[in-house]
């Protein structure tokens, strides 16, 4: 199995792409997240995860680690035009859950691969309604402390998933990582997954 670099602090991301069996190498990289005025939130999304790639790709360098290939994902979520990116405090979560609350939204992700020349990316996009959230159930899920480091205030993959009541997309991708997607990312770079 060849070596990858995953680029990214999402823990999430790091046990889906096990999952795939890959050898996974961790690589840091930090670049500004400010989207730009006016930028749509898939275009932000995509811009990011590219930005992210070409940022490790000079820190792989600048180290002079091995030239495996890089991977970076961006999720993004909005509503009515607006990017809501992770809480700055408790304050912050509520009103992003209060304005998610018996609505739907889109969630981006976006994934890029990089491998010597190559670069392969693309968004994928899912449809998530919320059911009507009481205020109880929005300061009990802040209480658990899961909403602070998720964008939108949310992560599918726990408590979370019991506000959604109807999903149109990739329940991977909601969660950091759209599986389908990042498979055939990956097979255009060269990289087998399950013997593909």
């Amino acid at each position: 199995m060849k070596p990858i670099y995953l680029a990214s602090n999402s823990p999430r991301r790091w046990e889906l792409l096990q999952q795939l069996g890959l050898d996974l190498h961790s690589l840091q990289s930090e670049i500004d997240e400010t989207p730009y005025p006016n930028e749509e939130a898939k275009a932000y999304c995509l811009r990011v995860a590219i930005e992210k790639n070409k940022a490790a790709q000079a820190v792989r360098s600048a180290k002079n680690l091995a030239n495996f290939p890089i991977l970076t994902a961006d999720t993004t979520v909005s509503i009515d035009q607006m990017i809501l990116g992770k809480p700055k405090d408790k304050d912050e979560a509520y009103s992003m859950l209060k304005r998610l609350s018996g609505k739907t939204h889109q969630v981006f992700t976006a994934v890029c691969v990089s491998d010597g020349e190559q670069q392969y990316s693309c968004v994928q996009t899912s449809e998530v309604t919320f059911k009507v959230l009481s205020d109880q159930e929005i300061n009990a899920y802040i209480a658990t402390g899961q909403p602070m480091d998720k964008a939108g205030s949310y992560g599918i993959q726990g408590i979370g998933g019991c506000f959604i009541s109807h999903l149109s997309g990739s329940f991977t991708g909601v969660m950091g990582l759209p599986m389908y997607e990042t498979a055939d990312l990956l097979k255009q770079c060269g990289i087998a997954v399950l013997g593909k």
